[in-house]
């Protein structure tokens, strides 16, 4: 059932919004005539390699200097692709990534490589199910651009204030997934888009149904500056991303 519900959103979704898209894709063309996607590979399902798709919101190699988290002040970001990233548009794409089967809708995010490989021994029971386009940490860190913005090393903040809560969420969700439970999530993902508070309390009330401990739910309501923690499976804050 969930893989049938996988094709015939992102089937719906792609046909849906390929007018937008359409405009897009000429409007980034335009803009430097280069292409207008951005394919890159990820980690997926039992540490498969796979072509993540989305339209193109930096420039032109800009994934050669080697930083992997994006700030919202981050220089490779083009004009158009500000406009694409606020609206979410580059996620968009990867409807067609749920379509031929390489990620579902909902599921732990895929990641890079040179993350993984940093994974705990807990971290990478998150490569046990297929990757999604959302899930519980998608909709607490829908802010993650404006979150890393003042930080000198936007890789190392992620794995020092994103990861572990990321990490701890998307452990949480494989021990809980259910059909219910995904579409709650596909509702509340839909939700965010027009307000992200309304966003976050459901979110955080559909994880305390599902038993999340008390940590897990303060962490995941956002009321609190986020602070410096240890990934799942560590006792010590990273402190370099050198794995």
């Amino acid at each position: 059932m969930k893989r049938l519900i996988d094709i015939l959103v992102s089937l719906v979704g792609l046909l849906a919004l390929s007018p937008v898209l359409c405009i897009f894709i000429l409007l980034i063309w335009l803009h430097d005539g280069s292409t207008p996607f951005y394919v890159a590979p990820r980690v997926g399902k039992k540490g498969k390699l796979f072509n993540m798709v989305k339209l193109r919101s930096m420039t032109t190699r800009a994934d050669s200097s080697g930083v992997d988290s994006t700030s919202d002040n981050d220089p490779r970001i083009t004009s158009i692709g500000r406009v694409i990233r606020k609206y979410k548009l580059d996620e968009v794409m990867q409807f067609w990534n749920v379509l031929i089967g390489d990620m579902s809708l909902v599921g732990p995010r895929p990641n890079v490589q040179r993350e993984t490989a940093m994974y705990t021994s807990d971290e990478l029971h998150l490569l046990d199910v297929q990757p999604g386009i959302t899930d519980f940490s998608s909709i607490v860190f829908s802010d993650e651009g404006k979150i890393l913005r003042d930080y000198a090393d936007p890789d190392l903040a992620y794995n020092q204030l994103i990861r572990p809560i990321k990490s701890r969420l998307g452990l949480f969700y494989i021990s809980t997934q259910s059909l219910s439970s995904d579409l709650c999530l596909l509702f509340i993902t839909f939700v965010s888009f027009f307000s992200r508070h309304l966003a976050l309390r459901l979110n955080v009330d559909l994880l305390r149904i599902l038993g999340a401990n008390p940590e897990l739910l303060v962490a995941s309501s956002r009321r609190y500056p986020l602070v410096p923690t240890p990934p799942p499976g560590l006792q010590t804050i990273v402190s370099t991303r050198i794995c």
